[in-house]
């Protein structure tokens, strides 16, 4: 068979590559798009890459200087992602440096040194040190010669995640004309994607996409009744192991942290509002495996690279499809199994809609920045209230067509929803006196007041206002509160019932509620249910042949190790080598370097600590 000189160059060149990720990393192969994008920053041709969370795109930018012997700069959000990144880069025996607001003068002219010198392949700076003036000469006349923006959408207005210190990244390539610049990101649509690249000033860029499909994912969209409770029960799912806890306010995050604290879960909080250091100390917790979960806002996240998070769960629904995906993407990003809850209520929506005029009336644009986010909020409600395939729903959303009928990762196809008929009689009864008693209470009153007529509430209050002697009161005295506001909140998403955006939002009649109280509009109401969860063949087959107890062992030894190193335990070894540690039990150093994930420097540096102690566990055993 024929092969051209351009197809020998291709393999020889991924030979090359394949054999410095294996020196350093360990591993015997690339991921989808690895090598273009590796070649890209070797031929320092500019680039956009995008792959999803745990596809390897680290990879792509920590590669090509480790080929080519050059210094590149990374442009990184957030200093605990800088120094975790840099510690599991140097135990993996790679030279890599971060300069940032929290090291001393010494430590700073030290990695000057090391840079100057040629002894630093990658250094590690947040945009708002790189665009110093002062900073940006040393780099001239270091020599830099390509620049990789890491967390790039935050350039763009259409990204999820806009900050204005990227927007002034534009100027690199006018300064730097003969560097190349390699933008990478996560979660990007083509219009964030042709924005990244417009905004960098990029030339020809190669333009990598990777699947955005995460198959190691369970996605799983959950009727939220009782908060607390539900989060409750999806952590002791994952006991001992690391889950993150998204809320939308800070008040929550403290409340929840709390209640799973009361109930033996080494548990934080996690927002904006504390204070610096107990933020970095909540994290390094984390890292650390001293605490289990974290219960964050939005503020958690980018700056976490713990990649054995077993399950995220959105406590209330996110206002993007993007967050969304950029959230759940920090589970499982080892590649194993993991989990992705979300509790949903019609009632987050409403939340973020006054969110979202609030938030817009800062902006330049009020009108065109408020639509452009209640779009967003309408995808991802469109993708909360679905009864499609889950990967199906955000493949499609990203552009990429998902060629199966049923994932077997998710609760739709896991047949874990039951699907709601129109013109189900009960949903019609319910409305009708929900309806009802909204107008015998004359509209005057919001929510939790009709909640409380209706179950029969014996509250002062009601007494006051003569709504004990309604026809309507106690109608549904047998539903729990909880579970009647859902069902309520429900009528209002659907439009067949108004709720005022005033401070104290009251319940009003409009003509779709006229319809269904005259039975001439059908409607389907989702109704709470008893799910069971079916544990799936993703699952069974990850631990297949693994000895549990032994895994659980070299889970300790990597702890031990890593406090005695300074790190964390995931940049000992990840997950993954140890399942597969604990499923091929090397008893020889030969057999420990077959293990994924080892290189030279880790098998020298704790080879032989693991292999005494699988030597030991299989002795015990055998």
């Amino acid at each position: 068979m024929y092969v051209s000189a351009e197809e020998t160059q291709a393999n020889l060149d991924e030979g090359r590559i394949v054999d410095v990720v294996m020196r350093y990393w360990g591993y015997s192969a690339l991921r989808p798009l690895q090598a273009e994008a590796i070649r890209a920053g070797v031929e320092q041709r500019d680039s956009v890459v995008v792959m999803p969370t745990g596809g390897g795109k680290s990879l792509c930018y920590q590669v090509p200087p480790a080929m080519t012997g050059r210094t590149d700069v990374v442009v990184s959000p957030l200093i605990a992602l800088m120094k975790d990144q840099v510690d599991g880069l140097r135990q993996c025996g790679y030279p890599a440096a971060a300069l940032h607001s929290g090291m001393s003068i010494i430590e700073k002219r030290e990695i000057g040194r090391a840079v100057r010198a040629g002894d630093v392949h990658l250094l590690f700076v947040a945009p708002e040190r790189l665009v110093k003036p002062e900073f940006l000469d040393w780099l001239e006349r270091v020599g830099v010669r390509s620049f990789a923006i890491d967390e790039a959408h935050c350039i763009s207005h259409w990204g999820h995640d806009f900050r204005t210190e990227y927007r002034r990244l534009a100027m690199l390539k006018g300064r730097f004309p003969q560097a190349s610049m390699h933008a990478y990101t996560a979660t990007a649509t083509q219009r964030v994607r042709d924005d990244i690249a417009a905004q960098l000033k990029l030339v020809n860029p190669t333009m990598l996409v990777g699947r955005f499909d995460r198959p190691n994912l369970i996605y799983r969209v959950v009727e939220r009744v009782d908060q607390n409770e539900q989060v409750l029960e999806v952590v002791r799912r994952h006991a001992n192991q690391a889950v993150i806890v998204y809320c939308i306010t800070r008040a929550e995050t403290e409340g929840l942290a709390s209640f799973l604290g009361l109930h033996g879960v080494r548990a934080a909080c996690y927002h904006a509002g504390l204070e610096p250091e107990v933020r970095r100390e909540t994290q390094e917790r984390f890292a650390r495996e001293e605490l289990d979960v974290i219960v964050a806002t939005v503020a958690f996240g980018m700056g976490i690279d713990r990649s054995d998070v077993r399950c995220v769960i959105h406590a209330a629904m996110p206002k993007s499809v993007e967050h969304y995906q950029q959230e759940t993407g920090r589970a499982g990003r080892d590649g194993l199994e993991a989990e992705c809850v979300l509790l949903y209520s019609p009632a987050d929506g409403m939340r973020w809609q006054r969110l979202i005029e609030r938030s817009a009336e800062q902006a330049d644009d009020p009108v065109e920045v408020s639509r452009a986010m209640q779009t967003l909020l309408g995808h991802m409600r469109g993708f909360a209230t679905g009864n499609t395939c889950r990967h199906k729903l955000l493949s499609e959303y990203f552009g990429q067509v998902y060629g199966r009928d049923k994932c077997g990762a998710c609760d739709v196809c896991l047949g874990e929803v039951t699907t709601e008929v129109v013109g189900d009689p009960r949903s019609l009864a319910l409305a009708q006196k929900v309806l009802s008693c909204v107008a015998r209470v004359e509209q005057r009153f919001g929510l939790g007041h009709v909640v409380k007529v209706l179950t029969g509430s014996r509250e002062q209050r009601i007494h006051s206002f003569g709504h004990d002697r309604l026809s309507t009161f106690g109608l549904l005295r047998d539903m729990d509160s909880k579970t009647l506001s859902w069902m309520i909140y429900q009528l209002v998403d659907q439009g067949l019932l108004d709720r005022t955006h005033s401070d104290r939002p009251l319940l009003k009649l409009n003509a779709a509620s006229r319809e269904v109280l005259d039975g001439t509009r059908p409607l389907r109401l989702a109704w709470p249910k008893q799910r069971v969860v079916k544990a799936t063949r993703m699952e069974a087959d990850a631990w297949e042949g693994v000895d549990r107890a032994l895994f659980e062992k070299l889970r300790e030894l990597r702890r031990q190790i890593a406090a005695e190193s300074g790190v964390p335990p995931f940049v000992v070894f990840n997950d993954v080598s140890l399942r597969d540690m604990a499923r091929r039990k090397p008893l020889t150093i030969d057999g420990m370097r077959q293990v994924h994930g080892i290189g030279q420097k880790k098998l020298a540096s704790f080879g032989p600590r693991f292999l005494e102690l699988v030597q030991a566990h299989c002795g015990t055993t055998e």
